[in-house]
């Protein structure tokens, strides 16, 4: 699994080990400590050295890449890794092509040279519909409006070039928004359930975003990795979408977790036009009939929930912190 210590990564982590997988996680070398999302999971004995497994590597490079699928010969590859924030891939383009884009193409690769037989599961995005109208579904056309969403485009096609032209059991899970408290904290919900929860604690001020009006459809993490799971499972492969069918702007999303805390919204939100993209996505909500009826997949969590449950959980953070500085304090 590449992407392991991300949000995705380390929820399909938990849902794997849980089904009894042994699980070989990449992850890229850095000087500072990047594995908070499954550290929990790093500190259960049981778990590692036994059915969890880490590996230095990055999907840039694909000698590293051949080496891995090479000596692990995994069952199933699931590629999570990529530069997966939207804004930024506007700043980094090559950066986001070359690993969201083409590090795709390095796995596939990699995977046909060892003549593997894994199946693969590619992370697809709904930013490859773009400015296509809803409801997007398997049939919709591609339109990307930002470079992430172009990269994507790319690592979608490769994935079913790879499935066509060798047979291999590749698949692409087109995933609409999700979310959960472990989302990274430069993605709009996470700032919004982060500021809602600090200004109601009165450490912060006030929040500034971009566009308010964008509209998208938004599940629950945990849930998403369990498709991904499904996707696998198939008699043969295929691509499909994975989404509530819901559609709720940023706007209402605000009101969700504001008011989760009693608070009004827009006593606390400016606006700045440094946070708009250069190309908008105005809506983006999708159809998950065919992921349903293929392997009896379907959505829980909508978006009223989830902001519910990402704003108790960034109260619960808050609350700790608080609690750990007054026992500093104390033992001063």
């Amino acid at each position: 699994m590449t992407g392991i210590t991300g949000q995705d990564g380390s929820y399909l982590a938990e849902l794997l080990l849980s089904k009894g997988y042994e699980v070989h996680g990449v992850v890229r070398r850095s000087s500072n400590s990047n594995t908070q999302r499954i550290d929990h999971l790093l500190s259960d004995e049981s778990l590692v050295d036994s059915r969890l497994y880490l590996h230095y590597g990055d999907v840039s490079d694909s000698s590293r890449m051949m080496s891995l699928v090479d000596s692990i010969d995994p069952d199933e590859v699931y590629n999570l890794a990529a530069q997966s924030h939207v804004r930024v891939s506007f700043d980094e383009p090559e950066f986001t092509a070359n690993t969201t884009g083409l590090g795709s193409l390095r796995l596939l690769e990699a995977i046909r040279v060892a003549g593997s037989k894994a199946r693969f599961y590619q992370a697809s995005s709904s930013e490859i519909f773009g400015a296509s109208p809803p409801p997007q579904n398997e049939e919709t056309p591609f339109y990307p409006r930002s470079p992430y969403g172009v990269a994507k485009v790319y690592s979608f096609w490769i994935t079913k070039n790879y499935r066509e032209s060798y047979g291999l059991f590749a698949t692409n899970g087109i995933l609409f928004n999700h979310e959960s408290p472990r989302r990274g904290e430069t993605f709009v919900t996470k700032k919004i359930t982060q500021a809602a929860a600090r200004i109601h604690a009165g450490v912060q001020d006030k929040l500034v975003l971009g566009n308010l009006d964008a509209v998208r459809d938004w599940g629950y993490a945990p849930e998403y990795v369990e498709a991904m799971w499904r996707i696998l499972q198939a008699n043969e492969p295929d691509d499909f979408v994975v989404a509530t069918g819901t559609k709720y702007s940023v706007r209402d999303f605000l009101g969700f977790a504001f008011e989760r805390l009693g608070l009004d919204w827009e006593k606390y939100v400016e606006f700045d036009e440094r946070y708009t993209r250069p190309a908008e996505v105005d809506s983006l909500v999708g159809d998950h009939a065919k992921i349903t009826d293929a392997t009896g997949w379907k959505p829980q969590v909508l978006t009223p929930e989830l902001a519910q449950i990402m704003v108790d959980a960034d109260v619960e953070i808050l609350n700790s912190r608080e609690a750990s500085w007054i026992d500093d304090a104390a033992r001063g």
